[in-house]
Formats: C-alpha cells, structure tokens, sequence
C-alpha cells in the first residue's frame, strides 16, 4: 500500500499542478487556486503518508480503511474545489467562492464531498496518530 500511496500522492500533485493551466478559463478563478492548491496539498500529504506508512502500527483492517479513506478525502477534496471552480459553486466557501453561487444539485453535490472528505480526512489522522502512538 505504501508505493501506491506514493504513485497516487505524485498523481494528485500533478493534476494539481495541471489545475493551476486552467483557472483563468473557470467560472470562479479564485476557487480555481484553491483547487491548484488541494491538489498540490493533498498530493503531498499522500506521499508523507506513503512515507510512513510502514511505521503504523494497526491492524491489517484498520490499514486498509486508513489507506481507502485517505485516498478518498484527497481526491475527493481537489475534485469538490475544482468542480465548484468550474460550476460556480461557492457557499460553502464564501472566500474563495466570492459570492458564487450554482445550481442547487451542484451546490448539494459539491457540499456532499466536503463534508464527507471533511469527515474522511479528520479519521484519517486519528487512526494515522493512534498507529504511529502505538509503534
């Protein structure tokens, strides 16, 4: 799991990086950054993980759904950014959504994935924090 962290990580990065060629062309630019940057962000945090991920100490079920939840709330995280930047999403992040504002599927759809990759990500540390306590 930890070279496919470390593939995944170097993938997210680069479409991160492949975000920042279009956030002129997006309905909210500025959410085009952040998009640039979740990507970017999100890409790293994979490869730390990659990283260290030998040193967890779990068990073989709590990995796996470790593994599954972090990949989950990266992506999930660049695509909600990118998909609001493209739509004109924005009320979930009035700062960078500037008062955008798209249609309410989009807006629930973009809502949906923040708060689930918020909700992913947060297990995420404390399960990656408890297997590195535990080692």
């Amino acid at each position: 799991m930890d070279a496919l962290l470390l593939q995944l990580g170097i993938g997210l990065f680069l479409l991160g990086l492949m975000t920042g060629f279009v956030i002129p062309k997006l309905k909210s630019p500025r959410m085009g950054l952040s998009g640039h940057l979740e990507g970017v962000m999100n890409g790293i945090f994979l490869v730390a993980l990659g990283l260290l991920w030998q040193r967890l100490n779990l068990s073989d079920t709590l990995l796996t759904i470790t593994f599954w939840l972090a990949i989950f709330g990266t992506f999930a995280n660049w695509l909600a950014v990118l998909l609001a930047a493209i739509w004109g999403a924005g009320s979930m992040m009035v700062i960078a959504g500037q008062g955008h504002q798209a249609s309410a599927g989009r807006e629930g759809f973009v809502r949906f994935l923040l708060i689930t990759l918020s909700l992913a990500m947060v297990a995420v540390c404390v399960l990656v924090l408890a297997g590195l306590i535990a080692a």
